[in-house]
């Protein structure tokens, strides 16, 4: 009966047993190389890595990866790639230490995305993040609606900084929670606090339709004001 899977294909790709010892070689050197560029390109976690030290960190993962099982892949070539990787970050991190605009190109820029418990829709709109995403962000820190906070800073490395109001300056925002969220309307139903749920400006309404005086938007929220719980 004729085998389904050529299994000495499928598991060895037709090549010798002994390759295997060859594999291991290959994946401890380009393993101890790997560990040696990370040592050098510092210790940050994934988290802090700004999108230029993630190309470089794939750049390496590539540049391992291939020589550890490719047999025609050999480890010199790779290492000189690794070199080449390695002198290239270190070129490009004394230039952002010496170049503002340099650093701005490669790294990014922080980015003002709420201020005063409101969007800045301009900056918002700039930036790839969705709104649920950020959402999801700021509920992580234990935000309920936006009147906790006073400014929130998208940094180049995609971590969100948020500063609070103290809790006598708490003042109603948009809720932030899905279960609230979701019951945006363009019919107010009872008089007042409400926010419009694309921008977040806050104001007080009578029973009816509104339109933002912020984004022209006629969607809204019942705002709230509870205290933060840290």
């Amino acid at each position: 009966m004729k085998e389904i899977f050529e299994w000495e294909r499928v598991l060895l790709n037709e090549l010798p047993p002994i390759f295997l010892a060859e594999v291991v070689f290959r994946s401890t050197i380009m393993f101890v190389f790997l560990l040696a560029a990370l040592r050098i390109t510092g210790k940050r976690g994934v988290r802090q890595l700004s999108i230029f030290e993630t190309v470089i960190i794939i750049a390496l993962g590539s540049a391992a990866g291939d020589p550890m099982f490719y047999e025609d892949v050999g480890i010199i070539p790779a290492l000189v790639v690794f070199s080449t990787i390695i002198l290239l970050y270190r070129l490009v991190t004394w230039l952002t230490g010496k170049i503002s605009w340099f650093e701005k190109l490669v790294e990014g820029k922080t980015v003002c995305l709420i201020h005063d418990g409101r969007f800045s829709i301009s900056e918002f709109r700039k930036e790839t993040l969705a709104q649920d995403e950020f959402f999801s962000e700021l509920r992580v820190k234990s935000i309920e609606h936006l009147g906790q906070v006073r400014s929130a800073y998208l940094e180049p490395s995609g971590e969100v900084s948020v500063f609070f109001f103290t809790d006598e300056h708490v003042k109603y925002g948009l809720p932030l929670l899905p279960e609230r969220y979701l019951k945006k309307s363009n019919m107010i139903l009872e008089e007042g606090h409400h926010s419009c749920a694309f921008c977040g400006h806050t104001e007080k309404h009578q029973p009816g339709t509104a339109i933002c005086r912020i984004c022209q938007k006629e969607e809204w929220v019942q705002a709230i004001n509870t205290l933060r719980i840290s």
